[in-house]
């Protein structure tokens, strides 16, 4: 099921933000009918964005990633602008290795003024953002598709970047812990992006500000390992100090580019 309503869109941000939220308080912050926002909870529930609790709705237990369709859904403005900026930091004729996730993704669709590009991604929304790109070109791996995320991961993955060396390497996360750690939901989502960070001569990571204390099982890197990181609002103080006594940029994308 694709979710197409803003406000279903908005009501999983709610929740993911400020945690429980009744029917009656969104029925009154979103002016429908106490009917209109359970048929949006049943909807939202059944796909597994959030769950049903008596007289509302609340964030599920997260033992693994949502589909690639709901977490694109989910924050979706503040991923667009934070695509928008990034595509100013990559230059014409650069080559590129893009991670699995939706703003990696989102980020490829908006490089449509450059020229020259190659693209290395196991990111099939990605790839296919590419192709419809004018001259660039496209590299994907082999090995079997999770369907519902929309890549290919595992050791053939691994061999395959490993036969680049990009200019950067453009990936998401999973959470970030409060010590900066970064966090997947499988061994083999850490080590393919570790596999891209390894043969990059630059990193950007691409996180929206839900990540920050988002409970994923999986440790690997550190979010100051990235070169630049980009996200729609400051990460905690000790995770910024982190990035700035590695050397990295941290880059605000709460507005259009240039603001």
């Amino acid at each position: 099921m694709h979710l197409t309503t803003e406000r279903q869109a908005e009501i999983a941000e709610r929740v993911r933000e400020s945690g429980f939220q009744s029917v009656a308080d969104l029925a009154q912050h979103f002016q429908v009918t106490p009917q209109t926002i359970r048929r949006d909870i049943h909807e939202l529930s059944e796909v597994g964005v959030l769950k049903r609790r008596h007289g509302g709705v609340e964030l599920p237990v997260p033992t693994e990633n949502l589909g690639f369709e709901e977490r694109q859904t989910l924050n979706f403005a503040a991923k667009e602008r934070i695509a928008r900026v990034v595509e100013t930091h990559i230059p014409q004729g650069a080559s590129l290795a893009i991670s699995i996730g939706t703003t990696p993704a989102l980020t490829v669709r908006h490089l449509a003024r450059h020229r020259g590009l190659t693209i290395v991604t196991n990111n099939l929304m990605a790839a296919l953002n590419a192709c419809a790109l004018p001259g660039v070109d496209v590299h994907v791996p082999g090995g079997a598709v999770r369907p519902g995320a929309r890549d290919i991961l595992g050791p053939e993955v691994e061999a395959f970047f490993e036969r680049f060396k990009v200019d950067i390497g453009l990936y998401g996360v999973g959470g970030v812990d409060d010590a900066g750690e970064l966090l997947d939901f499988s061994r083999e989502e850490v080590q393919v992006r570790e596999t891209i960070r390894r043969n990059s001569r630059r990193v950007f990571l691409v996180l929206d500000s839900t990540k920050f204390g988002r409970a994923a099982h999986v440790r690997g890197g550190w979010i100051a390992d990235a070169d630049m990181v980009f996200c729609d609002r400051e990460p905690p103080a000790q995770i910024l100090s982190a990035i700035e006594e590695a050397g990295g940029t941290f880059v605000l994308c709460s507005g259009s580019p240039g603001q």
